[in-house]
């Protein structure tokens, strides 16, 4: 069955130039190492609610916008075979450091697709 992990991290404002570079970088790493698709999108309608709302998740400060990516996979096998290569990419590791999305408040997870078109 179809595989996904999703992204959800908030990032400066002031660097978003900075992270859409990174974002280019990583959709060629994942996609290099055999990702089906690589998408970076940037929230423009994601109010805060009253109980959950992805500005609370990341806990959004004023001066950054989230922004949200997705890779897609054959299966969670493939996913996990595909993930062990990119972690292991030292081309990434600067970003991990760089400081233009906060790492430690990006939420995450892998997904089993159960319905698509």
């Amino acid at each position: 069955m179809a595989y996904l992990d999703v992204y959800v991290l908030p990032v400066l404002k002031s660097r978003e130039a900075d992270y859409l570079k990174w974002a280019s970088l990583s959709r060629d790493v994942w996609l290099e190492h055999g990702a089906l698709s690589y998408v970076e999108s940037r929230a423009d309608d994601a109010p805060v609610g009253k109980l959950t709302s992805f500005p609370q998740a990341v806990q959004l400060q004023p001066d950054e916008v989230i922004y949200c990516s997705y890779a897609t996979y054959r299966d969670r096998a493939h996913r996990d075979a595909v993930m062990a290569l990119v972690m292991a990419d030292q081309r990434l590791a600067a970003m991990m450091q760089d400081g233009a999305a906060n790492m430690q408040r990006m939420i995450w997870g892998g997904f089993e697709i159960v319905v698509s078109a």
